[in-house]
């Protein structure tokens, strides 16, 4: 016992005294350990932590032994650009589930991510894209219908709703539509099993992140492929065994149409990008550059239902949560929506979608108020070291710059606590073209450089239907007296658990009687 405790004091005294960061400002107990980083994360307020810190020690703080985060565009930049000196860290080596799950999320070899990102890429061609706007409308009208068989008709609001449930249901359904070739009918009325399904995947992230942001990473990934994998997988909670056959099942039988499908013509089969990733396997056997069978095809599909839900559905509820509590905003925007367009058959996504600077505006705030990874994407630096604001950081070194933070960045954004649209529109006059390009280099919603999200077109455009068909239909307000999902009418409050956890906002509808 004497020896551990002389070991545990030696390690804190060499964070403290020696470490190569050990003039890198910040907390005492997080300098001289990992447990206050690995304490915040386990509560999902590690993102409000870390705004604190860089609040408190300036923009550039050490909230773990070796880990240095950056509140800068410049420092966002050199980390995260496709040249930069860094790989992931081994936060991602312990985010797999097992040791074959390999997919570019979780793969640490710089050469082998660019290798899979480039076939994982192939998913979102402007050829898979295409019909995806077929299957958004048709699944928003639905959701709509739904809705609309409450209203009896006498002016009056519908039931409360929890739009942080209702988006994902709507958007678990139209992913499954375009990258699997089945709805999973979530949103549908009535009991229904599938239900859980968002729920789970919240479960999931939950349980696994922790381990993430371990104050014994290193050892965690070194012990993980050699068994602990096994025990982690023993121990999960039921709802992240029932997500995982979720996953398999899913991809399973999707598998099994493609194979069915495989002696028809190009053209009479379903193209839906689940297709473009299958029919990458031949490509990776052809190209000799990289494997790719049906362990990476699961793996990739897998990230899909992840991040391809996850994004589209926070923007959704934080965007309803801020118009509800916000009726200038929320009078722009309608006014602008119904201007454009003549009835709600004519929202359809296109150049007069796309034309909606005041919609496109509102969507950027609220990806800048809540993004969807809150915390730092860690980077390892690589040998040879890297330079970032002027400072030389050694090869082990843990890089990164936070999300949440970013977006709250006061030297960028001024009032950057307040949900306000216009700071990206130009007008010559309090907002000049120099100003909004100043804003957004600082402004990576969907990431950059390799980790860049390669589905953001096809979540730009499910945001835009959605929204504009919604409230060209729509009448919409906040619950009388319910502010969940907020700690007030205009902040939006998100659980990190890598991705995002949340609740509400609580709103109802009615009618316009003119549409």
């Amino acid at each position: 016992m004497a020896f551990i405790i002389l070991m545990v004091l030696a390690v804190v005294s060499y964070n403290l005294t020696i470490h190569p960061l050990a003039s890198v400002p910040g907390p005492f107990w997080a300098r001289a350990s990992g447990i206050p980083s690995w304490y915040h994360a386990k509560g999902g307020i590690r993102h409000i932590w870390l705004l604190q810190l860089f609040r408190k020690y300036g923009n550039i703080i050490r909230p773990a032994p070796n880990l240095v985060l950056f509140c800068d565009p410049e420092a966002d930049k050199v980390i995260y650009s496709n040249k930069s000196n860094v790989r992931r860290s081994d936060f991602y080596r312990v985010l797999k589930r097992k040791e074959d799950e390999n997919m570019p999320l979780n793969i640490v070899d710089v050469s082998e991510h660019a290798a899979r990102r480039k076939l994982l890429n192939l998913a979102f061609i402007e050829k898979s894209l295409r019909p995806a706007s077929r299957f958004i409308i048709m699944h928003v009208d639905r959701w709509h219908q739904i809705i609309l068989d409450e209203d009896d008709g006498a002016d009056n609001w519908t039931r409360p709703r929890d739009l942080a449930s209702n988006f994902d249901e709507l958007v678990f359904d139209i992913l499954g539509d375009i990258c699997f070739g089945k709805s999973f009918d979530l949103k549908e009325p009535g009991d229904n099993p599938m239900k859980a399904i968002p729920h789970t995947l919240t479960e999931y992230m939950r349980f696994y992140y922790p381990f993430c942001r371990s104050p014994f990473l290193s050892l965690l990934s070194w012990i993980k492929p050699r068994g602990f994998d096994w025990l982690i997988n023993f121990v999960a909670p039921p709802l992240v065994h029932q997500y995982n056959k979720f996953v398999h099942n899913t991809i399973g039988n999707r598998i099994a149409l493609q194979k069915d499908q495989e002696d028809l013509p190009e053209e009479e089969r379903r193209q839906d990008m689940f297709y473009f990733l299958y029919e990458a396997i031949n490509l990776g056997r052809s190209s000799g550059f990289i494997t790719y069978n049906e362990g990476d095809l699961r793996a990739d599909c897998g990230l899909l239902m992840i991040a391809g839900s996850d994004k589209t559905s926070l923007t959704l509820s934080s965007l309803f949560f801020y118009l509800s509590g916000n009726p200038i905003v929320y009078r722009k925007l309608v006014d602008e929506i119904r201007a454009t367009f003549d009835s709600v058959q004519d929202v359809a996504y296109g150049p007069k979608l796309t034309g909606c600077i005041y919609l496109r505006a509102c969507i950027d705030e609220v990806m800048r108020l809540t993004p969807v990874i809150p915390c730092e994407p860690p980077r390892q630096v690589l040998a040879g070291g890297i330079e970032i604001m002027r400072t030389h950081y050694v090869a082990g070194t843990t890089v990164g710059t936070v999300p949440w933070a970013n977006g709250r960045n006061e030297e960028v954004y001024g009032d950057a606590s307040v949900f306000r649209p216009e700071r990206w529109i130009v007008d010559k006059i309090s907002v000049t073209e120099e100003e909004v390009a100043r804003l957004k280099a600082n402004f990576r919603p969907f990431l950059s450089g390799p980790g860049v999200c390669p589905g953001k077109n096809l979540a730009l455009m499910e945001m835009m239907i959605i929204v504009s068909r919604t409230l060209h239909r729509f009448e919409l307000r906040r619950v009388p007296g319910s502010n969940r999902g907020g700690d007030d009418d205009y902040h939006y409050q998100l659980e990190d658990v890598y991705v995002t956890a949340r609740q509400g906002p609580d709103v109802q509808f009615r009618r316009r009687r003119e549409s």
